[in-house]
């Protein structure tokens, strides 16, 4: 290392200090993490606990070998960070890596290598993964680099949209399965552009909020294998690689030092239709996997810190998935944090559902907390203070914290328990009455709505991980075989009905009656209290041929195949015209103003007005809304009806008061047509009783009597 003279001057511009390899350079920012370009160079800064030295590696683009190696002088760290200015640097010559070294001692969680090529955990692009389902560029063995990315989007005035939580119809999708079959008829199939083209239809549907499964950097080429000749990947990403870059493998065209533009027009047209975006993220664990697994980032800079370690330096697997990122350790807080900021500044998403979110509950020696600080902290952030945060409340080690997670006023969660129970009673199992009754209503035995308000509770019937809604009605088993693992992975507890057939038919009967049960499922969902979400092709009926884990499989099992659209258009625009129902009847989705007639928010009406009661036999339930909604034009009450039988049942409807009449408005046992006369079809007697079909359900409104009126 040479040295420069120098003399401390004030308004000077930056000037070198050293000369490294060649390189002069200085001391660099200190407080920003990562790779940071300025006028006259590039500044890099990384910090561990335990490391002795730090060495930056310089390589040209998708070569192994560095060609510049810079270490660290010891008058370039400032407590446990390391911060080096190198001039002259130009963002699009270059790729960039980091070599630690330090003690080793397993048992201690101590595993520094100065011959590992570290990642940097901030960096905003990872090298070598543009081509999806092709090996690193450059071939041979793989080693993470990273790029710096030059971020000059222009936002203008594009904001977070605050949609309140209990107003949100939330669409699950995974950004390459979307649009991957030609059927999508995009022109960028699987990526964030083939996306964005799909943005009408999302905005006719009506959905308003997307939530994306993981577009954080991940390897789909990790664990890949061929099973009967497929290929299979790690196709879902849950297992992050890179926090702070997007996915360059779901982008139509090279970014090269700017990556993530493709996917910031993506949020930037979707939030201008007013479609909010949450991003699935999994801070539960990472790609550097168990003991046997690579160390390219997080294990070579402070494992022992990042990672919840048993008493022998092994990994506790709370996520099934070989470590667990050891989120209460105030060093990964803090990175935690970033992240999060780092998402919501620069790429302005809306909020976040965070897998397995129960992990970050668990203390440094893996027991669960009752006021953990990561969760404390991301829920008061000032940055995040608008953000959506969605808790998948549980993990792969048994901890179910669904009604109990830890929420500060400010954290949601998936209800499982919804899903599991409304299953249960939509396909017609026994003692399910109660139950129902409860989570339509918004599982106040789970969520106080004094303590937890009404957007506690995300209603869902199906998501990524399960069966699809028509194959929940098509299949009573599991059919995961073309995953390799003789049918052993995925959830053995589906609660799925085949309706009288295993997996596809012709039979007539068969067909109509799981068409009926979609819709069945759908309306419960759309006459839920609280915010709701279901899976991309659920509209049109969009089938994994009965594969519940689809997580491997990059083909049309995972893919939608938009050709059922036109099969199923009839499904397709019911789940529209619920849609549409459920964003015009507010009393449906949370309490508003009382009722001017006196009824109550919310009533029960089992069989005859003001039944509450159910008994192990009960399967026809009633629900009814009442409220006036926020323009306050009069009474908006709505009645919910569902016959979960396979015989009819008569439900007696509560009176109205004077003036008003009940309107059939939905009844799944009739075929949907938009503008069509369903009460015609409905054997609805004397205005008060309807003849509930077997195995479906009804929607009616209370709207003026015109006969009462002209009177």
């Amino acid at each position: 290392m040479e040295f420069i003279q120098h003399k401390p001057q004030r308004g000077v511009k930056l000037q070198p200090l050293d000369i490294i390899d060649g390189f002069m350079v200085r001391p660099g920012f200190f407080s920003r993490d990562g790779a940071v370009a300025s006028s006259n160079g590039v500044s890099f800064t990384i910090h561990s606990l335990g490391a002795t030295s730090c060495t930056l590696l310089l390589f040209r683009p998708q070569e192994k070998e560095p060609y510049a190696r810079l270490r660290f002088p010891d008058t370039y760290r400032i407590g446990n960070t390391y911060s080096m200015l190198v001039f002259g640097l130009h963002i699009e010559e270059f790729e960039y890596a980091f070599q630690l070294d330090g003690p080793y001692n397993k048992k201690e969680g101590l595993l520094f290598d100065k011959n590992n090529i570290l990642l940097d955990p901030y960096a905003r692009a990872v090298t070598g993964q543009r081509n999806w389902g092709e090996r690193p560029e450059g071939g041979g063995d793989f080693v993470y680099h990273a790029r710096v990315v030059e971020n000059n989007f222009d936002w203008g005035k594009n904001r977070q949209l605050e949609t309140p939580l209990e107003d949100l119809i939330i669409y699950e999708m995974h950004v390459r399965g979307f649009t991957k079959d030609k059927s999508s008829g995009v022109t960028a199939r699987g990526t964030y552009e083939g996306l964005r083209q799909k943005i009408p239809y999302l905005k006719d549907l009506g959905v308003n909020a997307v939530e994306l499964m993981p577009i954080f950097e991940f390897d789909e080429m990790e664990n890949a294998r061929i099973v009967d000749g497929v290929q299979l990947y790690n196709y879902w990403g849950y297992n992050t690689v890179c926090f702070f870059a997007p996915n360059t493998g779901y982008s139509s065209v090279v970014e090269h030092n700017h990556e993530g533009d493709e996917l910031k027009q993506l949020i930037y047209e979707l939030k201008e239709n007013g479609i909010s975006v949450i991003l699935d993220v999994v801070f539960n664990h990472t790609a550097e996997g168990n003991e046997d697994g690579p160390c390219f980032s997080f294990k070579g800079i402070d494992n022992n810190i990042y990672y919840i370690l048993t008493p022998e330096g092994e990994y506790y697997n709370f996520s099934g998935c070989g470590n667990a990122l050891n989120g209460n350790h105030p060093m990964t807080r803090r990175f935690i944090i970033d992240c999060l900021r780092y998402w919501v500044t620069e790429y302005r998403v809306d909020g976040f559902r965070f897998d397995l979110a129960s992990i970050l509950t668990r203390d440094q020696k893996g027991q669960p907390m009752a006021e953990p600080p990561i969760i404390q902290e991301i829920a008061y952030d000032s940055i995040l203070g608008n953000t959506i945060l969605i808790a998948e409340a549980w993990d792969a080690a048994g901890l179910y914290q669904v009604g109990n997670f830890p929420a500060y006023n400010r954290w949601s969660e998936w209800n499982g328990r919804y899903r599991d129970d409304m299953r249960r009673f939509l396909k017609g199992d026994e003692g399910m009455g109660g139950a129902a009754l409860t989570r339509i209503t918004g599982s106040r035995d789970l969520y106080d709505p004094m303590k937890r308000g009404q957007n506690a509770s995300v209603n869902f019937l199906t998501c990524h991980d399960g069966f699809t809604m028509y194959d929940l009605y098509s299949y009573n088993m599991k059919h995961n075989e073309k995953n390799g693992w003789n049918n052993t992975d995925g959830d053995n507890n589906g609660n799925s009905w085949n309706c009288g057939q295993e997996g596809e038919t012709d039979d007539p009967r068969i067909e109509t009656l799981r068409r009926r049960m979609v819709k069945n499922a759908f309306v419960a969902l759309m006459c839920s209290r609280g915010p709701v979400m279901f899976y991309a092709g659920d509209e049109f009926c969009n089938t994994q041929f009965g594969n519940n884990n689809a997580y491997c499989q990059d083909n049309i099992i995972s893919w939608l195949d938009w050709r059922r659209l036109e099969d199923y258009q009839e499904i397709h625009d019911f789940f529209r015209y619920m849609i549409g129902f459920r964003k015009k009847h507010t009393v449906v989705r949370k309490t508003t103003k009382e009722a001017s007639c006196g009824f109550p928010d919310i009533s029960i009406h089992n069989g005859y007005p003001w039944n509450g009661g159910t008994n192990y036999t009960t399967r026809l339930i009633g629900i009814m809304y009442a409220g006036r909604d926020e323009s306050d034009t009069g009474d908006d009450i709505v009645f919910y009806g569902m016959n979960a039988y396979w015989e009819p049942l008569e439900m007696q409807l509560p009176s109205l008061p004077k003036g008003l009449r009940w309107r059939v408005c939905v009844n799944t046992y009739v075929e949907y047509e938009d503008g069509k006369d369903i009460e015609s079809d409905t054997d609805f007697q004397f205005g008060s009783k309807i003849k509930v079909p077997p195995r479906s359900a009804v929607v009616l409104v209370a709207e003026k009597d015109a006969q009462e009126n002209e009177k």
